[in-house]
């Protein structure tokens, strides 16, 4: 709810039931890299023209809400291990599971004791690049894609090898498809974007073929299984990439901090996360950053949340509410 340029409340159904609830201070938007910029919009701040398309009356034409969506994209290989020593051996057998679950009830120990991820990497996939722009993730397990629902265990020994891009060019959006609150917000990723983005992934994928060749490595490989060694050219690898990528799950950007004057109107809160031109109004979550880390965004997330907190009780402290 905004009333004289300022953020005076939320309004929101409570099973089933229209309701309001006035701030006394501040408004604090933390909907998430899609629930922020879809809460603004909603409200009637963001890119006019879609606001005046959806019927929404438009309180602040801030163009950059649900701009600058940007996301790590991955691509995934698979090896068949030649020693039974994978958690794929773990998923096929119940027994094991119930062994597996009592050692990690009664000792916090085993493999239901681990993230899943043992080991990591960073690399440049170009040596004239200054900092890493591709992540590696090692993973004692394999699968079957099923569909977009899950996935299956290999019956046999296996490990993966997730090769992350970091720094795509790719930019989407999040705008709103409907006036209706309940309604999701149309996600565009825009992923492979330029020549980059692929040549970065492709990159990956022939460096990871090449780690499985190590010392350490290469007597527990018995064959690759995803994508296959069918696959070595890099009109090969674009294809393979474009059917098997996928998101890494680390959206950010579409409430974008920077400088109100920047050009094109090109972002939504300033360096205390204050939304431009209205009051007492803030977002607070992973929508705000200017640019993927490169890196995982949940560390970056929580200090965005405490940052937040911390700027809040100074200007309370200091009246500037």
């Amino acid at each position: 709810m905004i009333e004289n340029g300022q953020a005076t409340g939320v309004s929101y159904l409570h099973d089933g039931t229209p309701s309001t609830a006035r701030a006394r201070a501040e408004v604090v938007v933390s909907g998430g890299v899609y629930g922020s910029p879809q809460l603004l919009q909603l409200s009637g701040i963001g890119p006019g023209e879609l606001l005046q398309d959806l019927g929404i009356e438009t309180v602040h034409d801030l163009p950059a809400v649900g701009k600058h969506l940007q996301d790590h994209f991955f691509v995934r290989l698979a090896w068949r291990c030649a020693k039974p020593i994978t958690m794929n051996e773990l998923a096929n057998s119940l027994p094991r599971q119930v062994m597996a679950m009592a050692r990690y009830v009664l000792f916090k120990s085993g493999p239901l004791a681990a993230n899943g991820v043992t080991a990591g990497a960073f690399a440049r996939s170009d040596p004239r690049l200054e900092r890493p722009d591709l992540q590696f993730n090692f993973t004692p397990w394999s699968y079957a894609a099923r569909d977009r629902t899950g996935a299956v265990p290999h019956k046999f020994p296996g490990f993966s090898l997730s090769a992350v891009h970091l720094r795509p060019d790719a930019r989407g959006t999040v705008h709103l498809k409907s006036p209706d609150p309940l309604a999701p917000p149309a996600i565009r990723f825009n992923f492979l974007q330029t020549p980059y983005d692929l040549q970065a992934l492709t990159a990956g994928m022939r460096l990871a073929r090449a780690f499985t060749r190590q010392s350490a490595l290469a007597p527990y490989v018995t064959e690759e299984i995803v994508p296959g060694p069918n696959i070595n050219t890099d009109a090969e690898f674009a294809a393979s990439i474009r059917q098997t990528a996928s998101s890494n799950l680390h959206p950010v950007g579409t409430c974008r901090m920077g400088p109100a004057g920047n050009p094109g109107g090109d972002t939504v809160v300033d360096a205390r996360l204050r939304v431009h031109g209205i009051g007492r109004l803030r977002v607070a979550d992973a929508a705000i950053m200017p640019t993927v880390p490169a890196g995982n965004t949940n560390a970056p997330s929580i200090m965005i949340g405490e940052k937040a907190a911390d700027m809040m009780l100074a200007a309370a402290r200091a009246g500037a509410i």
